[in-house]
């Protein structure tokens, strides 16, 4: 079946659909990662965006249950060069295509996706439309014109969980073999946790939970809307801010709680965490270009002075020039010079724009997860 990408300038791809039939509208960007689909795709930051593979090869290792990073994908739609309709790995359960025609989601493949991506990349991330029930190229673009911007979305709330749960699930229950998935499914994660962290949901993803128990932490997960009292009654020796999609600044019923929290508990935030750390403390955000989506971007520890190479997925960044004397920059991007990192000079807070889980990406920023749990130590003993 054909499927039509139409941006809301008017530039138009045609393609083949490989997913659900339908019409899906969402902000365009791009995604430089050469491996890790299906954690991109099940990844809740990217709520409301359809998202390019800049790879050419898509599908070739079909779907999982071991890697994605949420119950569901999480994209609007989908964009490829190439999709593979046949696959080969032991881990494999199914096609892409057919996940995605499970769950409703739109793709298109066979299109110039470079083409595409150095066009983002020159007029920045705008809205867009697939469908495969209209080929009419501006009855498309005005539908992509109508729908709302990525600034000033409040997306948390279509992604955060319901009720609170408790996470026990460490990395070490994905490394089986097998024969054991076979017979016995994924053995339980060995080791009693001896710290307490509550993570806030804003879009959180598995991956980050499993590092904090593989670091000896008990996670209680809760709701994007929880008050710090409810947090605080729960007795944390942490709070972590998750990721997630959507305009930081429209997020405002986070930012109480965390002004609650900075200074009684020690507070740790990544990506839209980050960004609402930076928020509390008194900064402004601001929208990206086109944002940072891949596994291959350049972050410098300015303490150190040490490069490290990380995960990304972001379209909003910290405006530095906005922050506090009492906050402190502790990382930037080499790319184009964004906040990356920071944290309280006196209390024990800190969050970075990337993604040290490595979900998917390199390890090079783990370390980020022992600095925390450090922090915790440090202040229960305090």
């Amino acid at each position: 079946m054909e499927a039509l990408l139409v941006l809301e300038d008017g530039r138009s791809f045609r393609g083949q659909s490989f997913g659900a039939t339908g019409e899906r509208v969402g902000e365009v960007v791009f995604n430089t990662g050469m491996t890790g689909y299906q954690e991109i795709l099940s990844d809740p930051s990217y709520c409301g965006q359809l998202v390019i593979m800049t790879a050419p090869h898509i599908g070739n290792t079909g779907v999982n249950d071991f890697d994605p990073e949420s119950w569901r994908p999480q994209v609007a739609g989908f964009i490829v060069r190439f999709h593979s309709e046949h696959y080969s790995s032991w881990r494999a359960r199914g096609s892409l295509s057919q996940l995605l025609r499970d769950h409703q989601i739109v793709a298109i493949s066979e299109i110039d996706t470079r083409a595409l991506t150095r066009h983002i990349r020159s007029a920045g991330a705008m809205r867009g439309i697939i469908s495969t029930e209209d080929d009419h190229v501006e009855r498309l673009a005005a539908r992509a014109r109508a729908a709302p911007p990525m600034i000033g979305q409040d997306l948390t709330r279509l992604v955060t969980c319901e009720e609170p749960y408790h996470w026990t699930e460490g990395s070490s229950a994905f490394k089986v073999t097998c024969a054991a998935r076979q017979t016995t499914g994924m053995p339980q994660t060995p080791g009693t946790p001896i710290l307490h962290v509550v993570a806030y949901d804003f879009g959180l993803k598995r991956t980050i939970l499993r590092r904090l128990v593989d670091h000896g932490c008990r996670v209680t997960v809760v709701p994007a809307t929880t008050t710090a009292a409810d947090v605080l009654q729960r007795q944390p020796d942490g709070v972590f801010y998750s990721n997630g999609p959507g305009d930081p600044a429209a997020a405002e019923y986070a930012l109480e709680p965390l002004r609650a929290l900075i200074g009684r508990v020690p507070v740790f935030g990544i990506c839209l965490g980050h960004q609402l750390m930076g928020l509390a403390l008194g900064g402004r955000t601001f929208k990206l270009p086109f944002g940072h989506h891949g596994t291959n971007h350049p972050v410098r520890h300015l303490h150190s002075g040490r490069v490290e190479i990380t995960s990304q997925n972001h379209g909003f960044a910290v405006d530095a020039d906005t922050l506090p004397a009492e906050v402190e920059v502790t990382h930037i991007n080499l790319n184009d010079q964004t906040v990356e990192g920071l944290r309280h000079r006196s209390l024990p807070a800190f969050s970075v724009q990337y993604h040290p889980e490595a979900g998917p990406g390199p390890h090079d920023a783990t370390y980020l997860f022992a600095d925390f749990v450090d922090m915790m130590r440090e202040h229960t003993r305090v």
